[in-house]
């Protein structure tokens, strides 16, 4: 049995920030800002046990659910798992994995199956996959309890976290913002303390613009290094799955387990991992790097330098980290190549509008898929269960239309053109970092603060880059806006660390660097209460309807 040592995440500033519990408050767990190893020190020291762990954050998401909207649903057997995990430890002879009684929230686009499985769709609200998706099993098998599924932008289209089955979601430091998206849901439990930590998926901008939000971590890998199989699709080419967690060492364990599935004929881009990468234990060597001699390259292009009141925090935020790499003993490299425009490569490399029919027609047609759901997207979209926004009309007429047929669409470049653009880019990327002699790209997950709510886009946001050439991102807490009425601790403003493929290991290094320097996160303030913990007797647990109210007006139900 593993006896972990307390985790160095900011424990400390965690301490400072919230009040002090004693077990005469009934709170044997405290589960806010617990990570991993500091779950696991209460778990086998006898502080507490795992039904106990399970309950604490199940009674914070039946209480403080109301404020984030974030969760869809919650697993019906993760009081009765713990329960078991304690029977195994009381024998004294269990065999304990590294996640073992570790509470994590999946997005609802991951198969599950004992859950549902929606995208927060109602013509997939009773859509059950009757096989778990190979990430998740990897995740079950090192131990995690699946608390639930989190709320996510419906279909993962976009990036405000509205959809018709969940609702919208909303940013845990302002109350009138989104938290960023697809995965909001996920993001925002996180931010909460509802779990350990969360999975999301990144088509575009999807894992990272959520952590950027709510001042987390996370990592979207190199396409193929974790398998994707069982996650409701959008673009072969741009589709990655990852962890978001509120510290460096977490996300790099739970990205260990999560690519511990290795290839899988399920999903053909795995076969593209190097054999020297199979395998890798991402936490091992986490404090090994060193930001002393590293070169930072620095893209203008993927700023605004407009003075507002929502691009000046931003640039602000970012001068400080760059100010503070330099003392540490980083180059920061001007890079001012037009290509690097996420703009333009948004509008000349996106492959949704041509795989999304294919990826989502064979999605719907598995024979693992029961329950009661629609067969091909064409079906989908003709029920009228959903909401229309505007990007996503693009996307679902012109896929309806072209799908991966190789023609040219209105302005859209041919399928095969934009595949060479792509390719294009991608030697473009590498060269840049060989001429510049460059350890990573730095630059803002997004030029202005996270958008309000009932925007129209999550704009600004530069993930594009990474998605097309399947480069692996960290996304680090960079900073928060000054603090207003509406955002009490200002609004958080994330960083992406780009390098090339598959060097997700010293990218991780260089997050736990910047996490020890910079200090960044903090906790939403309503977040920092204490709830007392519920007994939920006979294994029951709490039922949360998501609220289908909260959606704008902006974004009624039905027609294209």
């Amino acid at each position: 049995m593993r006896f972990p040592t307390v985790s160095r995440c900011r424990q400390a500033l965690f301490l400072s920030v919230l009040p002090a519990i004693s077990l005469a408050q009934g709170l044997s767990f405290d589960p806010r800002e617990a990570t991993i190893a500091s779950t696991h020190h209460a778990l086998y020291t006898g502080l507490t046990t795992c039904r106990e762990i399970v309950s604490s954050f199940l009674s914070r998401i039946e209480a403080l659910n109301n404020h984030t909207n974030a969760i869809i649903t919650l697993n019906p057997d993760a009081l009765s798992i713990a329960s078991h995990f304690d029977t195994l430890l009381a024998s004294h002879n269990a065999s304990t994995g590294r996640l073992f009684c570790i509470p994590v929230l999946l997005k609802d686009n991951y198969d599950t199956a004992n859950m549902p499985t929606t995208g927060g769709n109602l013509d997939l609200a009773d859509s059950r996959p009757s096989v778990d998706a190979p990430a998740v099993t990897a995740l079950k098998d090192a131990g995690a309890i699946v608390l639930g599924k989190a709320n996510l932008h419906e279909l993962a289209l976009e990036g405000l976290s509205v959809s018709s089955l969940g609702g919208q979601t909303i940013n845990p430091y302002d109350s009138t913002r989104t938290p960023g998206g697809s995965s909001g849901g996920s993001g925002a439990a996180v931010a909460a303390s509802f779990s350990v930590f969360s999975t999301g998926s990144d088509t575009v901008n999807s894992l990272r613009s959520p952590a950027s939000a709510n001042s987390l971590f996370s990592c979207r890998p190199t396409r193929g290094l974790i398998s994707r199989a069982g996650i409701i699709p959008i673009s072969y080419t741009q589709d990655v799955i990852g962890p978001i967690g509120r510290c460096v060492e977490d996300v790099a364990t739970a990205l260990t387990v999560m690519s511990s599935v290795g290839f899988d004929a399920d999903d053909n881009a795995t076969a593209l991992a190097p054999a020297g990468i199979r395998g890798t234990d991402y936490y091992a060597d986490l404090t090994g790097g060193s930001l002393q001699g590293m070169r930072f390259g620095l893209p203008g292009g993927f700023f605004n330098r407009t003075a507002t009141n929502e691009t000046t925090p931003v640039n602000s935020a970012m001068a400080a980290m760059v100010a503070k790499l330099r003392s540490a003993g980083a180059t920061i490299v001007p890079i001012n190549d037009t290509v690097y425009n996420a703009t333009a490569i948004s509008a000349l490399y996106d492959t949704q509008r041509y795989e999304y029919r294919q990826e989502m027609d064979v999605y719907l047609q598995r024979p693992s898929l029961k329950g009661t759901h629609p067969t091909t997207l064409n079906q989908l979209y003709n029920s009228s269960k959903f909401l229309v926004i505007p990007s996503q009309y693009e996307y679902v007429t012109t896929s309806l239309i072209s799908s991966t047929d190789n023609v040219t669409v209105g302005s859209h470049e041919s399928y095969d053109a934009v595949q060479r653009g792509i390719a294009n880019l991608t030697l473009a990327l590498r060269e840049t970092f060989v001429s510049k002699t460059l350890d990573a790209l730095i630059y803002p997950e997004q030029k202005n603060l996270v958008v309000k709510i009932g925007s129209a886009s999550q704009s600004g946001r530069n993930g594009i880059l990474a998605a097309v050439t399947g480069s692996p991102v960290i996304t680090v807490p960079a900073g928060f806006s000054a603090a207003t009425d509406e955002a009490p601790i200002g609004v958080p403003i994330g960083m992406e660390i780009l390098g090339l493929p598959y060097t997700e290991q010293k990218l991780l290094q260089t997050a736990w660097q910047i996490q020890e320097l910079t200090k960044v996160r903090r906790t939403p303030v309503w977040a920092r209460q204490v709830v007392h913990v519920k007994p939920y007797a006979n294994g029951t647990v709490p039922v949360i309807r998501p609220d289908r109210g909260n959606i704008s007006p902006n974004y009624p139900l039905g027609t294209l």
